[in-house]
């Protein structure tokens, strides 16, 4: 179990991004719960569930030596007392490509424990250009 104690949904979602810029499996795992049934979907993979196979995805990204500089922008959050959901544009950089990419759309999800709060879900898909995603951050018709 992780000593680190992440007191808001914020805080733990820092951690998260990161461990990501910095490719530290250990700070990584750190911020997500211990429950069996987490999940995490990276763009167009497959649905991953447990630890150990979230923890192999990521050792296996950070293996790759690929150093991936996240920065999430247009963050919508949703929080209760026991369950935060956020929502953001990741506006990924990999370093050694100049090339600009679309943004990928992240949702988060943390849940509040004995032990502070931790994530229970990434999922992450890709998105269309930015210029045609500005004004259509508002509620939407889903059928």
């Amino acid at each position: 179990m992780s000593s680190i104690l992440y007191t808001s949904p914020d805080d733990a979602e820092a951690a998260f991004y990161d461990a990501m810029g910095r490719a530290d499996l250990n700070a990584m795992m750190t911020i997500w719960s211990e429950d069996e049934e987490v999940v995490c979907i990276h763009p167009g993979s497959i649905r991953l569930v447990g630890l150990g196979a979230i923890r192999e995805s990521w050792r296996q990204l950070f293996a790759s030596g690929m150093r991936l500089h996240v920065r999430p922008t247009h963050l919508i959050r949703w929080h209760n007392l026991m369950t935060a959901v956020h929502t953001v544009h990741q506006r990924v950089h990999v370093e050694g490509d100049d090339r600009l990419h679309p943004p990928i759309i992240a949702t988060n999800v943390y849940t509040r424990g004995a032990s502070g709060w931790r994530m229970v879900m990434h999922h992450t898909s890709s998105s269309p250009d930015v210029d045609n995603l500005q004004g259509h951050d508002g509620p939407h018709v889903v059928h």
